[in-house]
């Protein structure tokens, strides 16, 4: 996978995945701000992994990061399985990547937002499906000022968390020019592709539940 030239770019949807508190938080001390959500973790790994119906069969979903948040996963867990990883900082080069990456074994590493879109922009179209960006704050505040952000999965947690870490964007409330709109549940099961749970969810103590928003 290489990157070309601008006429060789493909269009590409951004789908900002997050879990945040009512006040819209999403971490603290450089981690999340609850424990022990497994079944909503799952949900996130089979939503970024699983393939649209047209997608080509060798295809991955890329998922976006910051380096914060590539180090606040586990080890054992890096790079995330099932899908190409692409970790943005400062302090890598403004080359593109080298060609012939093995994705299972380490992620895409870019200087900046620009630099990821035109990796998965300029790839062949049977390379990457869907993109998904997955944190931290400045990447979904940098995500949110391009024209392709198209969609938030937002896990919305009921229950109350000290953040010192935001989502930049209050879902709830008039943003301008941008309309972001929460999408039925028919809408949301069938671009996940699976029956998402309905309704508030308890986990170890913690409630939330499960939404997809939309801009138009």
């Amino acid at each position: 996978m290489t990157v070309g030239s601008s006429s060789d770019m493909l269009p590409v949807e951004l789908t900002l995945v997050l879990a945040a508190t009512r006040s819209m938080g999403i971490g603290r001390a450089g981690t999340l701000p609850w424990t022990g959500l497994k079944k909503e973790m799952a949900y996130f790994a089979r939503v970024t992994k699983r393939l649209p119906s047209d997608a080509h069969p060798q295809a991955l979903n890329a998922v976006i990061m910051g380096r914060k948040t590539w180090d606040s996963i586990p080890p054992k867990f890096r790079p995330l399985k099932g899908r190409l990883n692409i970790v943005i900082s400062r302090s890598h080069p403004d080359a593109a990547p080298a060609e012939g990456i093995d994705y299972a074994a380490e992620p895409v590493k870019v200087s900046s937002l620009e630099k990821a879109m035109e990796y998965v922009s300029s790839s062949a179209s049977d390379k990457v499906a869907r993109v998904f960006i997955i944190g931290g704050a400045q990447i979904y505040g940098a995500a949110l000022q391009l024209k392709e952000a198209k969609r938030i999965l937002l896990t919305k947690v009921i229950s109350d968390f000290e953040c010192d870490a935001f989502f930049p964007l209050k879902l709830f409330e008039s943003q301008g020019d941008a309309i972001w709109v929460k999408k039925p549940k028919e809408e949301f099961d069938a671009w996940t592709g699976e029956e998402v749970p309905d309704g508030i969810q308890e986990e170890n103590g913690t409630e939330y539940e499960f939404q997809m928003w939309e801009k138009i």
